[in-house]
């Protein structure tokens, strides 16, 4: 689907967040409304048609999952996608099992979020899923150690590594060895890619 055939919709209590995103949005081509709370957004998405949602994660009148959770009870059938701040990993887990498609940790590069955005789009063509990509995201899962997929879990429920160490009874060090393990056999870039893999293949905190 081309760019100029769906709308961004920016959910943020922030102004200066919201208008900052859609001014680089804009500036790439794409077309965006901004909505300054999510229950304003919640009345506006049954008239939406080819869009896909940014949202910010934590917001005062609704959180980004409490939205998406009503956008999924409605039907609306819009992809989304949650900004979220440093630390907020269990809740953006629990934003992806609500329906979201990605998250995506501040500060981030606009073309982080302009490529998760694309991705997001390909759900509006009706594309299935690449059942290739999962069948590696597997294969990557399969050649953990039982030791990697414990820290792992514990990545993915957003535990530090002090915790995950007292929990394991192993030192920080061993932690963070195995986690960079992780992230080198999964060839994951970052810890939401990470995460999102993890979900995708159904592996992570119940």
């Amino acid at each position: 689907m081309q760019t100029g055939d769906y709308t961004i919709h920016i959910v943020d209590d922030e102004e200066p967040v919201r208008k900052s995103l859609a001014f680089m949005l804009t500036m790439n081509g794409f077309a965006v409304r901004m909505h300054e709370t999510a229950s304003s957004f919640l009345q506006f998405a049954p008239s939406v048609r080819n869009g896909v949602l940014v949202t910010d994660l934590r917001m005062p009148d609704m959180t980004g999952v409490e939205l998406i959770r009503k956008l999924t009870s409605s039907r609306a059938g819009i992809p989304s996608i949650v900004i979220t701040g440093h630390g907020d990993v269990p809740m953006a887990v629990e934003a992806m099992k609500a329906g979201a498609i990605d998250f995506i940790e501040k500060p981030f590069g606009d073309t982080v979020i302009i490529e998760a955005i694309q991705r997001a789009a390909e759900l509006l063509s009706d594309k299935t899923l690449d059942t290739d990509d999962l069948a590696e995201v597997q294969t990557r899962l399969e050649s953990l150690s039982d030791r990697e997929r414990q820290v792992l879990a514990a990545v993915v429920a957003g535990l530090p590594n002090k915790s995950i160490a007292y929990d394991l009874d192993i030192s920080p060090r061993t932690v963070e060895v195995h986690r960079a393990n992780v992230m080198s056999k999964m060839k994951a870039k970052s810890l939401p890619q990470l995460v999102r893999m993890a979900m995708a293949a159904g592996f992570g905190p119940n």
